[in-house]
């Protein structure tokens, strides 16, 4: 009994009707107008972007830093 009711509720779940967005997005994609396609998509993949270049040149410069102060000699006291 259980089985039926969740294969009916699943099976008459009201489905909405999805626009198809895929031929304005190859549109966009497409465009020839001297963007790299990770910026393509507007002002949220430039800040994503440089948000993620801004955290790499941090932690490589974090990991830098920490291979320099691990390779010093301790000062002996």
């Amino acid at each position: 009994a259980l089985r039926q009711i969740s294969q009916r509720t699943i099976s008459t779940a009201s489905r909405r009707q999805v626009e198809n967005r895929v031929p304005e997005h190859q549109k966009l994609f497409q465009e020839d107008n001297g963007l790299p396609v990770h910026l393509k998509g507007g002002a949220m993949d430039a800040l994503l972007y440089r948000a993620t270049m801004g955290i790499t040149m941090f932690g490589t410069a974090y990991a830098i830093y920490w291979l320099v102060i691990s390779s010093m000699p301790k000062k002996q006291k």
